[in-house]
């Protein structure tokens, strides 16, 4: 691998499911010139018009489990019985270009063990009601998994202050502005870091809220 520090390390986006973080990634990724977006490996099968080794690396299950075996990932998970993960090797960014990560924040909590040098973004919704309507699909979810979502987005939400930086995503040329100044090293375009981590803790408090009021799911 050839990063050494923050100022060339990949670029992890993470946040709840919903905020807007693959819409971010690939605006940031239309930069050719400076940031590439990297390809997880799966063993799921390609779907109509997915191309190998440009939206992911489709391998087989043995060869992922001896990827994992020898410690290749930078982070991985099992989805609905397949398995996604980062390769390391994905991750070096060796012409120059920051690397982008779009993941959880699980999948982050994985990458800050092992690549030092990744600068990590928790991307915030603007306010819980565009959450939950982003959570809730057209309407058509069954309310059971919108509690579902609603409480990994709560848990998610307590880890914001193990990030590097905190950003409100509620305008998509704003917040892709405000990348691009971290990824030149100016996290002071970013804002002020306590007050995001204040409205993160104010969503928390606010989703805790919701559930025990509508879905009967007492707050943790």
């Amino acid at each position: 691998m050839t990063w050494e520090t923050h100022d060339d390390g990949p670029i992890v986006l993470a946040g709840p499911t919903g905020v807007g973080k693959t819409t971010v990634a690939r605006a940031l990724a239309a930069d050719r010139d400076r940031f590439v977006f990297s390809v997880s490996a799966t063993t799921r099968r390609p779907r109509p018009g997915e191309r190998d080794g440009a939206d992911y690396e489709f391998v087989s299950r043995e060869e992922f489990e001896r990827m994992v075996g020898a410690g290749e990932f930078a982070e991985w998970a099992r989805v609905h019985d397949q398995l996604y993960g980062t390769p390391l090797r994905n991750l070096a960014g060796d012409d120059g270009r920051r690397v982008l990560l779009d993941i959880d924040v699980q999948g982050a909590a994985q990458v800050r063990g092992n690549v030092p040098s990744a600068v990590f973004v928790f991307l915030l919704p603007p306010s819980l009601g565009t959450l939950l309507t982003r959570l809730s699909g057209r309407g058509t979810e069954p309310r059971n998994e919108i509690a579902r979502r609603l409480g990994v987005a709560r848990d998610e939400l307590a880890r914001v202050p193990e990030f590097d930086h905190v950003l409100v995503n509620d305008d998509l040329d704003a917040t892709v502005a405000a990348v691009r100044a971290i990824a030149r090293g100016d996290g002071s375009a970013a804002g002020s870091p306590g007050a995001a981590r204040e409205e993160a803790e104010a969503l928390r408090r606010g989703i805790s809220t919701l559930l025990a009021r509508d879905f009967d799911i007492l707050s943790e």
